[in-house]
């Protein structure tokens, strides 16, 4: 038994403390007092839901579970816990941070779930303000394990969980100790990453997500939820031009030093299935295909999470490199202009991870301390 603090109570992190506390975890549940109707639900339910159905679509992992302490006050939620997970978008991340920075001590250990370099970010910050002597250990998942979604208050629906996750620590020096101590309490296995940029360049998100979306955007504005995403906004075209910006992504690892998995190897893994292309993967997922549920503007978090987080950051490391990535360039482009942003200034830079200024040999040195 662990006592785990979750920050955040969207639809991944109501699902985190329901399957933390399921798994006999001592579960504390946060969020901004400005969002706090589901920690009020949770508070007055006592709990969490998990549904067996969901348009008689069976789901998995249903039950009720008990919640210790729901909470938007987050100095009771850093202290009820050494181990914090957070489940926020990744531009939510940083003011999420400065409000924990007053409470936090040497022994907590930080989660990010998607991490995007989250870590490299926040410690940017915690230096920036002041806190040089605070040694914080920090862990960026690549994802989240669940296929998951609010069904209303204190309630979920669980689609189905994947068969692993990986995770980068920084430092390095504390990797072994917070992915052996993560396995101890996870509902899955979580393999080591080499780093956390290697984390940020796995994150499965990146090719079904920013390019998907940007090429759809019509279809998702004009159409809603009446589509089920994976399934009907892929094509072979689409398909064709994933794979281009996949090429991208692997030549950016290869330049840091880094042996990528390619998309297809990485969702066949993570799901157990043998898609034998990346579009065919998502014209049959089991799980993806279970629900219709899709963006409905160019402010869903597909873009102006994932282009901002993913892709700049990726943009930078190839600019640094002196590699051409057109795809990954366009997209930024196309994406900044849907909502009247400059994504490439917006976004997590180099140097607003810390990195400004190093040579790829000096981040990699860095990262790998």
């Amino acid at each position: 038994m662990k006592k785990i603090t979750i920050i955040g109570a969207g639809n991944g992190g109501v699902t985190a403390a329901y399957h933390f506390a399921k798994l006999g975890n001592r579960v504390c549940i946060y969020d901004q007092p400005e969002f706090d109707t589901q920690i009020k639900a949770i508070k007055k339910a006592g709990g969490i839901e998990a549904v067996e159905a969901i348009n008689d679509v069976e789901m998995t992992f249903a039950g009720f579970e008990k919640i210790e302490l729901s909470t938007t006050s987050m100095e009771e939620a850093v202290n009820f816990s050494d181990i914090l997970i957070t489940i926020v978008p990744s531009f939510a991340q940083e003011t999420i941070f400065r409000k924990m920075l007053p409470y936090l001590t040497d022994s907590k250990i930080l989660i990010f779930m998607p991490g995007n370099y989250a870590s490299l970010v926040m410690d940017k910050v915690k230096k920036d303000l002041g806190y040089n002597d605070l040694n914080i250990t920090y862990a960026d998942a690549m994802t989240i394990p669940w296929a998951c979604r609010l069904e209303g208050e204190a309630t979920v629906g669980i689609m189905g969980i994947k068969e692993f996750i990986y995770a980068g620590v920084f430092p390095h020096s504390k990797s072994k100790e917070v992915i052996d101590l993560m396995n101890e309490f996870y509902p899955l296995e979580v393999k080591e990453l080499e780093n956390v940029i290697e984390s940020g360049l796995e994150n499965i998100n990146f090719g079904g997500h920013p390019l998907i979306a940007t090429i759809n955007i019509g279809l998702l504005e004009n159409f809603g939820k009446q589509f089920n995403y994976y399934v009907d906004c892929v094509s072979p075209a689409t398909g064709r031009a994933s794979a281009k910006m996949e090429a991208e992504r692997i030549q950016i690892g290869k330049g840091l030093s880094l042996k990528l998995r390619d998309e297809l190897e990485m969702m066949n893994s993570i799901y157990n299935t043998h898609a034998e292309s990346a579009y065919l993967f998502n014209k049959s997922s089991v799980i993806h295909g279970k629900i219709n549920s899709a963006p409905t503007s160019s402010k869903a978090r597909y873009i102006t999470e994932d282009v901002p987080n993913i892709l700049v950051p990726c943009f930078e490391f190839a600019t640094l490199l002196s590699l051409k990535v057109p795809i990954i360039e366009s997209v930024i482009h196309i994406a900044s202009s849907y909502n009247d942003d400059d994504y490439f200034k917006t976004g997590r830079t180099l140097e607003k991870m810390g990195l400004g200024g190093m040579s790829s040999k000096e981040i990699m040195d860095y990262v790998n301390l």
